[in-house]
């Protein structure tokens, strides 16, 4: 069995239901469905780049099969990690090894108003309290485009979304298109506030998201996506759709074959095109519910799947990411909080770099602001687990213990003063933790009426660092370009036209 240098085990999450044999064999059965099946692609343009790299193409099929030695070729020149920079160009989070990262859910299409109950078609305004309030928390160091804005027109929503993030938030972002020439107009935005091609080159400030089309295949966006995204070094997230029983195999163990193997894939197109270009091994598992034809990517199932492609990623040297720490719940209630929880701390001790999904309700189609602060003490909460704690001869204290002996009293020790709040996760006032006469004395709030609160303060108080004003004049420029070529009059909020 041919290997790499960098396929080696040891960067295994502690949290694994693969054992290293299973990943071999996961990995060998993809490669022979790549070998043997192939990909669809519905792009004229990526099936002749396959073919001069040394696939079997047929045109007519628009099918490619992929020899094992290509993909074998092309995985060796992914890095293994991004190093990701702020808007303004400050070195940021580094995606890869054993990190992990937080950033809101993406392309809701409702927002639930403060009320806790009323869903409406999501608009601008909302999109730039997300952006704000996702700055603000500092455990999402990731911005997202958060939600698919009702009140502009959809040819231009996807450049929209990254006008209004670059205006609203300095940290870097996951972003996506809907179109061919999404790509190209992120693209000339983050040139504007990027000052130049080749610094955006060197220090990215996005990483692109493209989904595949359960099952095997990519349709002619994506396809194009993928070429334009490699050509441009944009980073790229796959994003494979298995659905166990419905686009992909009722086992988990062959949705997770069919998820790989598309994966696979959209690296090699991206690899061919752009040898070495930043890569992350995403996905968004889901699970159909036959009794209500729903989409789940919150069940039990799809947190298999993702931790289980999770080590198949790591294997392969990869940085990985997936959906969690969302709900299908309609509302703020408990549960969405026994989903979010538990996908989320899945996700974490599963050893997933990127996990996307805070705010999100509804089967990630309702966004809730109430919600993204709530999750944030979640992905507090999940990270502090992940931490663990330290077992050496300080921390272990015995001489204290038996210098005290039976029934000492640690409360006023000095050990107790140096390592209660470096060992104990303090959460701030939305996590009730009075006693029932306080908490009725403060009014009987629920934590939807307190986070109600909180984001209203938040919103209030909190200030974005702004974009410089030469760098805002370019990026403005280039919306209205993108406004006349799509001939656009206004949008909710107008460039304005320096």
């Amino acid at each position: 069995m041919k290997t790499l240098a960098k396929f080696i085990f040891n960067r295994q999450p502690k949290f694994k239901f693969l054992s290293d044999e299973e990943i071999l064999l996961i990995h060998t059965k993809a490669l022979d469905v790549l070998e043997r099946a192939g990909v669809y692609f519905d792009s004229a343009e990526a099936l002749t780049i396959l073919k001069n790299n040394g696939c079997q193409v047929d045109f007519n099929a628009k099918i490619a099969k992929f020899p094992p030695e290509l993909v074998m070729d092309c995985l060796a020149k992914v890095p293994e990690a991004i190093q990701m920079y702020d808007r303004d160009g400050n070195k940021s989070v580094l995606i890869g090894g054993d990190y992990v990262y937080f950033d809101p859910g993406s392309a809701g299409l409702n927002f639930l108003e403060s009320d806790g109950i009323t869903a409406r078609p999501s608009l601008t305004e909302d999109l730039i309290k997300i952006y704000r309030m996702a700055d603000a928390l500092p455990n999402y160091p990731l911005q997202s485009t958060a939600l698919a804005i009702t009140d502009v027109p959809k040819k231009i929503c996807d450049c929209y979304r990254v006008f209004l993030m670059l205006k609203n938030t300095s940290k870097p972002m996951i972003a996506g298109a809907f179109d061919v020439e999404g790509i190209r107009n992120i693209h000339e935005m983050l040139v504007a506030v990027a000052g130049s091609d080749e610094e955006l080159r060197n220090k990215p400030r996005a990483i692109i998201d493209i989904c595949s089309s359960p099952s095997l295949k990519w349709s002619y966006i994506s396809s194009q996506n993928v070429i334009d995204c490699a050509r441009y070094g944009l980073p790229i997230e796959t994003i494979t759709v298995p659905m166990p029983g419905a686009v992909s195999p009722a086992t988990l163990a062959g949705s997770l074959v069919v998820a790989v193997a598309e994966t696979l894939s959209g690296i090699v197109l991206a690899q061919c095109v752009n040898p070495g270009n930043p890569m992350v091994f995403g996905g968004a598992p889901m699970t159909f519910d036959m009794r209500y034809s729903t989409t789940s990517l919150n069940a039990v199932e799809t947190n298999l799947i993702s931790t289980s492609y999770a080590q198949i990623a790591r294997y392969y040297g990869m940085p990985v990411h997936t959906y969690a720490c969302l709900a299908d719940a309609k509302v703020v209630d408990a549960q969405a909080g026994l989903e979010s929880a538990m996908s989320g701390l899945l996700a974490v001790i599963g050893g997933i770099n990127i996990i996307s999904g805070p705010g999100m309700l509804d089967f990630v189609n309702t966004f809730s602001l109430e919600k993204l602060l709530i999750d944030h003490e979640i992905v507090s909460m999940a990270l502090r687990t992940l931490r663990g704690f330290e077992v050496n001869e300080k921390t272990v204290a015995t001489d204290l213990i038996c210098a005290l002996g039976p029934g000492g009293d640690y409360m006023s020790t000095e050990h107790t003063f140096r390592w209660f709040r470096k060992e104990t996760y303090i959460p701030p006032d939305i996590i009730d933790k009075k006693n029932r006469s306080r908490w009725e004395e403060n009014g009987k709030l629920s934590i939807f009426d307190r986070a109600k609160e909180i984001v209203a303060k938040l919103l209030a108080k909190h200030q974005p660092i702004p974009l410089d004003a030469e760098k805002e004049a370019k990026l403005d420029r280039v919306l209205i370009r993108i406004m006349k070529e799509m001939n656009i009059d206004s949008l909710p909020v107008n460039p304005r036209g320096k």
